[in-house]
């Protein structure tokens, strides 16, 4: 039996690099850590290759699959997905074809229409897959079909990632592109700690996708995985995927120690964060474990907003207290905003651009509110009547909102122009900012000027 897992290449769908980054496909390893005893397999991540149509069935003539597993993680790219099942069939109609991943979870139904795809499993596919080997092996694999997979609880269960089956050097070496989230070392590896979020944000896929229980890996596995990661890859950074590290505090407090205690402290960053799960003994554990970056959801600075529509228990003074703490340390923080909500009016989105500038934050990021299937602010648009006809729900960098209060082109120009002088007025932060960046002065002026351009350019687009 052979199995290819494969990452498509996104820029076969209406490709927007704003929306991109350099990402090691730690979930096909996964997968493939978990079927390596019943089945060969390889990955092919055809969008790091940036493989063509004539070069990526090649790849599949010669391995010749009986299942190529495909991924998507935006629906924004959902259409790259699909052009795999379709350039596997003109190889050979016999191949089965499974769509997994975040975007087969929360559109299932989409991907059985396809007529290239063989099945969809929704959650998680670990086991699924092996499930799925099972059945082609059986000749039980004979109609298209849609699997679940339940929740995984005990996640130390798993085993670690194959990264033998990529060239795991070549993406812990290198990012995408200049950003202050980028590894703050190289070789660099990237860690999902838990799996689970109870928050329950408006806009937020997470629950559909991997439930609203918390299940975490246990301190030790994660310190295991850390330990395997230095030792065999020489890593010398991390980046927590997981917007949960800090959810459980003393299974926090047990990484962040044992990375000291076992010789394991190094740069790390976190990409999300609770801010409300913060306290000045944390901070102090987190930065003597190497953490020099974070990033806190604060999402709006209107109270209105915050409580009855994202329904997050943000509370202002403390968030002000812990980011005025964590900066005095040495921590660089950044924070994420979202504006345009349905019923936001412009003084409240204005709002969270003034409360940007009280938090005093080193870097702000300000996002559209964008409406995903399955959350409750896709729900509200829909009972509103906001979803325009023709609805995109694959732009992530253009908004799709329109009220009497504002525009989608407001929001475009509005997030751009704030993003540029909140962040960057500033010399003193416009210095440390570039630093953390690794850039020189020109190249952030034309970073600068490039986001403002390609603002206006979106607009004129429309």
């Amino acid at each position: 039996m052979r199995v290819c897992l494969v990452v498509p290449n996104f820029r076969w769908s209406n490709w927007d690099k704003n929306t991109l980054w350099h990402y090691i496909p730690y979930n096909l390893c996964l997968l493939a850590s978990m079927i390596e005893d019943i089945a060969e397999v390889i990955i092919v991540d055809a969008y790091k290759e940036d493989l063509n149509d004539k070069k990526f069935m090649a790849r599949i003539k010669v391995f010749s699959p009986d299942i190529v597993g495909i991924t998507v993680l935006f629906d924004q790219y959902a259409s790259s997905g699909y052009k795999v099942a379709q350039l596997v069939k003109k190889v050979n109609k016999k191949i089965k074809t499974v769509m997994g991943g975040v975007y087969a979870t929360t559109n299932p139904e989409k991907v059985l229409k396809d007529k290239n795809m063989d099945a969809v499993v929704v959650g998680e596919g670990e086991f699924m897959l092996r499930y799925l080997i099972s059945l082609h092996k059986q000749g039980r694999w004979t109609q298209k079909f849609s699997l679940v997979g339940n929740k995984i609880q005990n996640l130390d269960a798993l085993p670690l990632p194959s990264y033998n089956l990529i060239d795991f050097n070549s993406y812990a070496n290198s990012a995408s592109r200049k950003s202050v989230d980028s590894p703050r070392a190289y070789p660099y590896a990237r860690i999902m700690s838990s799996r689970g979020c109870p928050m329950g944000c408006a806009f937020c896929q997470v629950e559909t996708i991997s439930g609203k229980d918390f299940r975490p890996r246990s301190a030790e596995n994660v310190l295991d995985e850390i330990q395997w990661l230095k030792e065999t890859y020489g890593i010398k950074s991390l980046i927590f995927d997981d917007d949960n590290v800090l959810h459980n505090k003393k299974r926090a407090i047990d990484i962040f120690q044992g990375m000291i205690d076992r010789g394991l402290a190094m740069p790390w960053l976190s990409i999300g964060l609770a801010v409300f799960k913060l306290d000045k003994e944390l901070l102090d554990l987190m930065k003597k474990s190497g953490c020099e970056y974070i990033a806190v959801a604060i999402e709006s600075g209107t109270e209105r907003v915050l409580k009855q529509i994202i329904q997050k228990p943000v509370n202002f003074s403390y968030a002000k207290e812990m980011v005025k703490y964590a900066r005095s340390i040495g921590i660089y923080v950044a924070a994420n905003y979202i504006v345009g909500f349905p019923t936001e009016t412009w003084e409240e989105i204005m709002g969270t651009i003034r409360f940007a500038e009280e938090l005093n934050t080193d870097y702000s990021k300000i996002f559209h509110a964008v409406p995903l299937p399955h959350t409750r602010l896709w729900k509200m648009c829909e009972q509103q009547g906001l979803l325009p006809e023709k609805f995109n729900e694959y732009q992530w960098t253009k908004g799709n909102i329109n009220t009497s209060e504002f525009s989608s082109d407001d929001l475009t120009i509005l997030r751009a122009f704030e993003w540029d002088r909140i962040n960057f007025t500033n010399p003193e932060k416009r210095e440390r900012t570039r630093v953390m960046m690794g850039v020189s002065e020109e190249e952030l002026a034309e970073i600068r000027k490039g986001t403002r351009q390609n603002a206006c350019q979106l607009v004129g687009e429309r």
